[in-house]
């Protein structure tokens, strides 16, 4: 068989994590820090003056959906473009986050501490600063990312020869393989307690009941349980990667699409973080760093973060040339 080889695609960004962590900061600031606050915040000021105010419960739940909706934007905007250079998608990806997530995140510390310890959001301090700030943070992160992560070519579109078995005629073959991140599980396991201890405080009177701050971390919870394990399958029917602990969603390659099956290190830096990432080096499912079975097929990359990943690789390009011929 071909010796393993390694990926060359370049990403210091732990995506996955950075995007989780700015949703609790964004909705855990206000809601820890609420007994110093007023019933209702100071969000926007006319120069030195607050002159518009939120509920604490809309001030934490509203930059979290905007958060949410530039993740989203962003995962279609890398998943449309993810064909074309990889020094651009993972550049614009990296940059347009974390700028993003510095700004929200400095914008909301800005309102917090404007409003603590204020009987009225009307005597709110000034954010003139803290903003100002904020912004030169932002564009300051989102430029180093961006050229961090516009470094050298991408994966996506290269040729690999992939290492072939010998199979035998009268036998039908098949190999599975499985991995699992305990560190997301935990994750999953943490917001999904998160969640439902609110829901339950909310029911028994406990506290006031602020359904989108618990809809938001139930989603986290099945969002990230959803990526936390995979399952990948070779036979005479092609691929088949299921994740998540139902087998469910998944993605099957048939025999005849295969291009080439091949073994190759990567790491949650290479492709931007872990659970499902779409980077220059195309689409993985990245579960923990080192051996992953990358396919290509129809002209695009998927890899999986899985053991034995190289006789996977054997077996589908074995099937593949057997149906060839």
């Amino acid at each position: 068989m071909n010796k393993r080889i390694r990926g060359d695609g370049r990403s210091p960004f732990g995506l996955v994590g950075w995007a989780v962590g700015v949703l609790v900061l964004l909705v855990g600031m206000p809601v820890i820090a609420s007994g110093r606050l007023p019933e209702r915040l100071a969000t926007h000021w006319n120069t030195e003056r607050p002159d518009g105010s939120m509920p604490l419960w809309a001030a934490a739940v509203f930059p979290a959906l905007a958060w949410v909706l530039l993740v989203v934007g962003v995962g279609l905007g890398t998943w449309r473009t993810k064909g074309r250079s990889g020094i651009t998608t993972r550049g614009w990806e990296a940059a347009t986050l974390l700028s993003g997530g510095a700004l929200l995140v400095g914008g909301q510390a800005s309102i917090v501490r404007a409003n603590l310890d204020q009987s009225d959001w009307r005597q709110a301090g000034s954010v003139t600063g803290s903003i100002v700030t904020t912004l030169v943070v932002a564009v300051a992160v989102g430029l180093v990312a961006w050229l961090m992560g516009a470094r050298g070519p991408g994966a996506q579109g290269r040729s690999v020869v992939g290492p072939r078995m010998n199979l035998p005629g009268d036998q039908r073959v098949a190999w599975f393989s499985r991995t699992s991140n305990p560190w997301l599980h935990a994750l999953a396991t943490l917001t999904g307690i998160v969640a439902l201890a609110a829901a339950v405080a909310a029911l028994a009177d406990l506290t006031a009941l602020h359904w989108p701050l618990i809809a938001s971390f139930a989603l986290a919870s099945v969002l990230v349980l959803g990526c936390a394990s995979v399952q990948a399958m070779v036979s005479e029917e092609g691929l088949k990667v299921s994740l998540g602990p139902l087998g469910w969603p998944v993605r099957r390659w048939a025999v005849a699409d295969v291009e080439s099956a091949y073994a190759e290190d990567r790491s949650p830096a290479q492709v931007g973080g872990w659970g499902y990432r779409l980077s220059g080096m195309g689409t993985t499912v990245m579960l923990r760093g080192g051996e992953c079975l990358v396919v290509r097929a129809k002209g695009k990359t998927f890899a999986v973060s899985v053991d034995d990943a190289e006789r996977g690789a054997a077996l589908l390009n074995s099937l593949s040339a057997g149906r060839a011929k």
